[in-house]
């Protein structure tokens, strides 16, 4: 949680914690690079080519198009591969402690295609994982994170991380994750099938009470901005975005997979991704979660805006992004950044480029010459049904007041009559 600049004055002398110094740090980078103000260009004016580049808790990236954490950031060589084509930032695949506790099943995926069930034709919509995250020795992905690191001194690189209800487990992990060079920290209270029984996951995400005080353990220790991903498998996300905020948290990512069962094939009768004939509820993505995405990322950033105002915090929307206008959606909607893992993964990491082609054409359309100018810019549009219907009322009321016409011959003059005269005529 970002500290105003004013408050540095009163702490000279005193003993910080970790959390306390990251956020100083973070409110300095923040402060340091003023956003551009959300001016819509004059019609007719200067065409201005639109900006991609994006400074979110003082990290630069020059696109808002992140790598989600998930196979497209499983190793060295597929993030190498990701700054090479030139995606804004990578989140590496979720690491803990212990990987020998993590054991991988084949198959692990499952596709809705449109179309009759089992259909294996048709666009696909939908995409289930049974995935866990990374059976890789810690130390092998650190070193790759130093590697990277190393490599790409000016790009992002976030690590993912995930651990037991144990708080000595939490910071070592921050630790030894930090000593790598890593820029940002993306906490994993989301993800929906796995290790529920060891407090992992969405097991915190869906209860702000754990998720209170792990957000704790980890903001204690950390020194690098922390995202907090939220799992869309509760009744009301905006409840743990609140807490992750208040507990410390510079940003908040949203959504992971949606807890489902992809199909049942008909033939067999065995349920969707069939290993040894059986399966268990897995991650809902791709297309089809889309709508839902848009959906809770709406209400996150509608309580940011009203509860946390203008400061130096993060949203990053996830959800079925394989276009330009799908990821201006989310920017629309108080998106900083937008993530991409399943359109990685069914096309490859070039995509980048044709999401920064059709998201800068979206821009020229609207004389957008910056990220800022439009982000969260439809988020006022959104209402209650109760004054949607207030206000159809009233519409209504005033058309017909136009339709009706003069109401007295009073009102009837020279220069107008003609089209006082059409005001009053029955179609």
């Amino acid at each position: 949680m970002a500290t105003s600049l004013s408050g540095l004055s009163g702490v000279a002398g005193t003993s910080l914690s970790y959390g306390r110094i990251r956020r100083f740090r973070s409110d300095l980078r923040g402060r340091s690079g003023v956003l551009a103000m959300r001016v819509r260009a004059a019609d007719g004016g200067a065409s201005v080519e639109p900006d991609l580049r994006v400074r979110v808790n003082g990290l630069d990236m020059p696109n808002p198009f992140v790598i989600g954490s998930g196979p497209p950031g499983t190793n060295y060589t597929v993030m190498k591969r990701a700054f090479d084509e030139g995606w804004g930032a990578v989140i590496a695949k979720t690491v803990s402690l212990d990987a020998a506790k993590v054991v991988n099943v084949t198959p692990r995926y499952a596709r809705l295609r449109v179309g009759s069930n089992g259909s294996t034709k048709g666009q696909i919509i939908g995409w289930e994982n049974i995935e866990l995250i990374s059976d890789r020795p810690l130390e092998t992905m650190l070193n790759e994170f130093k590697q990277l690191k190393k490599e790409y001194p000016d790009r992002i690189l976030i690590a993912s991380i995930m651990e037991e209800y144990d708080k000595a487990a939490w910071q070592e992990l921050i630790e030894r994750v930090e000593e790598t060079g890593v820029d940002a920290l993306e906490i994993n209270f989301s993800c929906p099938h796995g290790m529920p029984e060891r407090k992992m996951g969405a097991a915190v995400g869906q209860d702000c009470l754990l998720l209170e005080e792990v957000c704790g353990w980890i903001n204690e220790k950390a020194t690098v901005p922390v995202w907090a991903k939220m799992t869309p498998n509760i009744t009301d996300i905006t409840q743990p975005a609140r807490i992750a905020l208040k507990s410390g948290c510079e940003g908040v990512a949203a959504i992971n997979t949606i807890m489902s069962v992809m199909g049942i094939d008909l033939n067999t009768l065995r349920p969707e991704p069939c290993v040894e004939g059986y399966s268990t509820p897995g991650g809902y993505s791709s297309k089809a979660v889309h709508p839902i995405a848009l959906g809770k990322v709406m209400n996150i950033a509608k309580m940011m805006k009203s509860e946390f105002g203008e400061g130096d915090y993060s949203l990053s929307g996830i959800g079925g992004v394989e276009t330009g206008g799908d990821a201006a959606e989310f920017i629309l909607l108080g998106a900083n950044t937008v993530q991409v893992c399943t359109g990685v993964m069914m096309h490859g990491y070039g995509l980048v480029k044709q999401l920064s082609s059709e998201l800068k054409d979206f821009m020229r359309k609207h004389n957008f010459s910056s990220i800022e100018d439009f982000r969260g810019a439809s988020l006022p549009y959104f209402t209650t049904h109760t004054d949607l219907v207030r206000r159809q009322q009233e519409a209504i009321k005033q058309r017909k007041a136009v339709k009706k016409g003069l109401q007295s011959d009073k009102d009837w003059t020279g220069d107008g009559f003609v089209k006082e005269t059409e005001s009053m005529v029955s179609n």
